[in-house]
């Protein structure tokens, strides 16, 4: 007779218990979902045990660290909540950090500052690193150091068996867990690689989008993004604000178009010169700031919400299509959408060991709408058909709530060879039929 595997003495929660909500609550409240199951892991060790319980039972394993990305598919099935794992060590020498699979970016940050070192995180210190790297990683220096994920040492991983491995360069299982790890097991732990930045120059111009010209900024952001070095990292968003109190006034009831810039030389302000002169300034926050302030360079809004959004991946920048992005999800679209466009390109471009697609590109626009998924898609359906001649996919971290939707996520090849490994490493499909989020 085949041996259950139980979970006893781990922490376990089922519809009903109280705490149950409590552990499945994470940053994006728009998707629900109800596991039979929650597993408050502790450790690895907690985490072998849920996966082989859910083996046994042939249930769908689904991971959640902060719920910033999930899309809730793990109804029935056996969810893991890392949020409890959350040590991080540095090695200064070696400059590296070990950080576990519930470790938020804020604590790495801080903990890698006093040595004059900074990891790759992205511009949002609440989200998880663990599920953020295996995504890929598109960090606020990543023009300079490239992808979160080509920094990577190791990892501690439990694969469908129930096994707990560690994986290095060279290994299948690292190639496919970094960028497509998603169904290939849960990560426990990882190994990252830091870099020697103790300052940056950076923060954000804002610009009155009424009074100067979206389309012209996107223009002049276009043109300008052509000139600048490897070692600056940008974006451009358009944010329409709503009249509430509890926004800064120069935001209150706003059209928002505004650049963000991190940047480790000594010469930024002659680069962002150009910028300045693009129409009514609301707001200028650049500045020489230690890197424990990088945060405030985007300033991400650290309350938890409902918000639907998707990505492309360019080759290119179409400013006239882009202009018309601009004018459908303006203060007219009927709903609040974020857009923003990354500028690629750089260390971006560099080929690495791992399963990170779409290195060509140019430039990511992301759109993210506040509310539920239908109405969300009705409004950026027809935006992203604006770029579709030169969208060359989706980013795995940018689906916000589309997740779902695996098409344009890789590229053919990596898409096969990622098909392959998880053929191989889960035949039973426990991750596939859930989501890491």
């Amino acid at each position: 007779m085949k041996h259950l595997h139980d979970l006893t003495d781990l922490l376990v929660l089922r519809p009903g218990d109280t705490g149950y909500d409590d552990e499945l609550a994470g940053f994006q409240t728009g998707f629900t979902q109800r596991p039979a199951l929650v597993v408050g892991a502790r450790s690895a060790e907690d985490v072998v045990a849920a996966v082989r319980h859910a083996g046994d039972r042939g249930l769908a394993v689904g991971v959640q660290a902060t719920g910033h990305g999930r899309s809730g598919r793990t109804d029935g099935g056996l969810l893991i909540s890392t949020r409890r794992m959350d040590r991080v060590s540095i090695d200064p020498v070696a400059r590296t950090a070990r950080v576990q699979a519930g470790v938020r970016w804020v604590r790495v940050v801080e903990a890698a500052a006093p040595h004059g070192l900074a990891p790759l995180n992205g511009s949002a210190p609440g989200v998880g690193a663990v599920s953020y790297t295996l995504g890929g990683g598109l960090g606020i220096l990543a023009r300079e150091f490239g992808y979160a994920a080509d920094h990577v040492r190791g990892l501690d991983v439990v694969t469908a068996d129930g096994r707990l491995r560690h994986v290095t360069e060279g290994d299948e299982l690292y190639w496919g867990l970094l960028g497509g790890g998603r169904h290939l097991g849960v990560v426990t732990e990882l190994e990252i690689g830091l870099v020697p930045v103790r300052t940056l120059y950076g923060g954000s111009l804002a610009l009155d989008g009424r009074e100067a010209d979206p389309a012209a900024v996107l223009r002049t952001y276009e043109e300008w993004t052509r000139t600048v070095p490897d070692t600056l990292t940008s974006s451009l968003a358009a944010v329409p604000y709503p009249d509430l109190p509890a926004l800064p006034p120069h935001l209150r009831g706003r059209y928002v178009v505004s650049v963000r810039i991190a940047y480790t030389g000594a010469d930024g302000e002659q680069l962002v010169a150009p910028l300045r002169e693009m129409g009514p300034v609301l707001a200028d926050s650049l500045r020489v700031m230690p890197y424990a302030e990088s945060h405030t360079v985007h300033s991400d809004p650290d309350v938890p919400h409902a918000y639907y959004g998707d990505s492309a991946v360019l080759s290119g920048l179409d400013v006239d299509r882009g202009g018309e992005l601009l004018a459908r999800t303006g203060p007219g679209a009927g709903a609040m959408v974020v857009v923003q466009v990354n500028h690629l390109g750089g260390a971006l471009a560099r080929p690495a060991p791992n399963s990170v697609p779409y290195r060509e590109g140019r430039f990511l626009v992301r759109l993210l709408a506040m509310g539920g998924r239908e109405a969300a898609r009705e409004l950026l359906d027809p935006a992203f058909a604006l770029l579709a001649p030169r969208t060359l996919g989706r980013s795995v971290n940018f689906a916000f709530g589309a997740g779902d939707r695996t098409e344009g996520l890789y590229d053919g090849e990596t898409r096969k060879r990622l098909a392959e490994l998880e053929s191989r490493y889960d035949p039973a499909s426990l991750f596939r039929r859930g989501v890491s989020a």
